[in-house]
């Protein structure tokens, strides 16, 4: 009789964000036991990861949520003890760059902050966890596109000088503890899972209310900035990719094209048949102290080692984002 094969563990920070909740779907449909962090709120904050719930009543469970914060050394160290996971992905961040400008120390805390935590513990508790660090483009800041492992960084905001940090600690503990630490450095990735508040959903989201008849105008900052966008959940695929390499590296994802706010807002508006510029209005109060005006990645990198390709394009993520809102809302009208 053949030995059934143990299941990998992994840990998950930031599991209820966009990319947590991705990834979990992920790990799980590959056999995967996953164990994530959730802060403790006095609402829920569960809903991109509630249909991945089991009644443990009804079956042995393979998702599991435990209360704690990356601010906090203590629950770290208990979780990680416990479980002792053969996979870490540390997802945890104040993701929202505009933000971070008006809570600069709490950013840092949760980025730098409880990235040193998370090495620490694995160190201290001698773990032989395979850790994921999600670093970011915004880390290049103003640097000249397309941007690979090996152009200089220039952070242009308190969330990317917190990322930045936390890049460069994964990379210490590799070289000082010999820690199987891989930093992937993701290009804005997006998705019908996408918080409100980020860029993309809040143009999407508009879209399927304007619509619908429920909001007359979207209220933006700099439509001239260029991003390189993702699908989600291609990237979280490299994520795991890159724990399954032999030895820990740094890796560019990204799509390799480049395209303005304003692409993408006149793309959103005109699939749905609407004239953006009847609805678009320039807020002020959104533009960032000191913009990023170009991130386009270079993933040869990725493509050569990891085997790793986007397949969703630009156009076709704006459709199934402007979908997706319609659907939510309760809008019959879909793009073909």
């Amino acid at each position: 009789m053949l030995k059934s094969k143990k299941s990998k563990t992994a840990f998950i920070t930031g599991v209820t964000g966009q990319d947590g909740s991705y990834l979990s779907e992920f790990l799980l449909r590959k056999g995967y036991i996953v164990h994530g962090l959730i802060r403790r709120s006095s609402t829920f904050n569960t809903e991109r990861i509630d249909h991945l719930y089991q009644d443990p009543h009804e079956k042995k469970p393979k998702f599991f949520l435990h209360l704690g914060d990356v601010t906090e050394s203590s629950t770290l160290y208990k979780v990680l003890e416990k479980i002792r996971p053969d996979e870490i992905y540390n997802l945890a961040a104040q993701s929202h760059v505009r933000v971070s400008f008006d809570l600069p120390e709490y950013t840092f805390d949760t980025v730098a902050g409880g990235t040193m935590r998370l090495l620490e513990a694995i160190k201290d508790l001698k773990l032989n966890s395979k850790f994921y660090q999600a670093s970011s483009s915004e880390m290049y800041g103003n640097s000249k596109a397309p941007q690979s492992e090996l152009t200089p960084f220039n952070p242009r905001s308190p969330y990317a000088v917190a990322k930045l940090a936390a890049h460069q600690a994964a990379i210490n503990y590799r070289e000082a503890y010999g820690m199987f630490t891989s930093c992937g450095i993701l290009f804005n990735h997006e998705s019908p899972r996408r918080g409100e508040t980020f860029l993309t959903r809040k143009v999407t989201r508009a879209v399927a209310n304007i619509l619908s008849g429920n909001q007359k105008y979207l209220y933006l900052g700099n439509l001239d900035a260029k991003r390189d966008w993702g699908f989600a959940p291609e990237y979280v695929k490299a994520m795991w990719m890159m724990l399954q390499q032999k030895k820990p590296n740094d890796f560019v994802i990204a799509t390799g094209e480049t395209h303005s706010v304003s692409e993408f807002v006149e793309l959103a508006f005109g699939l749905a048949g609407l004239n953006w510029k009847r609805h678009v209005k320039i807020d002020p109060r959104y533009f960032r102290p000191t913009e990023v005006d170009e991130l386009r990645g270079d993933a040869t990198k990725a493509k050569e080692i990891l085997s790793w390709t986007p397949k969703v394009k630009f156009k076709q993520l704006v459709k199934i984002m402007v979908n997706s809102d319609l659907k939510q809302i309760g809008n019959k009208f879909r793009i073909k």
